[in-house]
């Protein structure tokens, strides 16, 4: 029998389909008309599971920036999935070993902020409760997700340039950044980067953005310890 925290994270990841299936099939089309063919886009989307990071790495890979930026990059956006894991220890941590791993395979920026916010609304929640919202809100998202990048890779380059599509990575960013900002250090840690990201864009290999992310993680934590 389905467990009513399942039903509730299947609930709150469904309106996400939305945000991500426009997100995936641009990263479809881009993918392809960087040069990749479909099976190494679908290994790319199915493997790594962080659209940001993607965008990044492809973005440089067009600009045929040097491999150890690209994927220095794509790591230095991925690294909020560091904080994204301490954060989400405490609460499924005592997880069986076989849980935490594909727990930490779908561990992306939508799964994330709707479980923690989740897990601090139901603090009597069981391991399984957790483990339950968790798979809940994986199981609309993985699929929009993987499933929108096949159909924007096979139709790659019939895609037309009017359609615009970029419009989705803003909003995607936008929906879930913005409930998290709940504390003066997440809103200072905001603006820093948005303002560094910004005075910093004429950097060359997009290396602003890393300087950027590290200026707001500093001043996120130096507005915390002042808290």
């Amino acid at each position: 029998m389905v467990s009513s925290p399942f039903r509730e994270g299947m609930a709150k990841g469904f309106p996400f389909v939305v945000i991500l299936v426009p997100f995936g099939a641009l990263f479809g089309v881009l993918a392809t008309e960087a040069g990749l063919t479909l099976t190494q886009v679908m290994a790319f989307t199915s493997l790594v599971i962080a659209g940001a990071s993607q965008f990044t790495a492809i973005q440089l890979m067009v600009d045929d920036v040097p491999a150890a930026i690209v994927i220095l990059s794509a790591l230095a956006v991925n690294l909020r999935m560091v904080m994204y894991s301490a954060s989400l220890a405490p609460h499924l941590g005592p997880a069986p070993a076989w849980q935490r791993v594909i727990i930490a395979y779908l561990l992306v920026d939508q799964t994330y902020a709707l479980s923690q916010s989740a897990y601090d609304d139901n603090p009597a929640w069981s391991l399984r409760d957790k483990v339950a919202f968790f798979a809940g809100t994986a199981l609309p998202v993985f699929p929009a997700w993987v499933g929108s990048t096949l159909i924007g890779a096979l139709l790659g380059a019939q895609v037309p340039e009017s359609w615009s599509l970029d419009f989705a990575l803003p909003l995607a960013f936008l929906a879930l950044v913005g409930p998290m900002l709940r504390t003066r250090a997440h809103v200072v840690a905001a603006l820093v980067s948005v303002t560094a990201a910004l005075a910093l864009a004429w950097v060359p290999w997009n290396l602003g953005l890393i300087f950027a992310a590290l200026l707001a993680m500093a001043a996120g934590a130096e507005m915390e310890r002042r808290a």
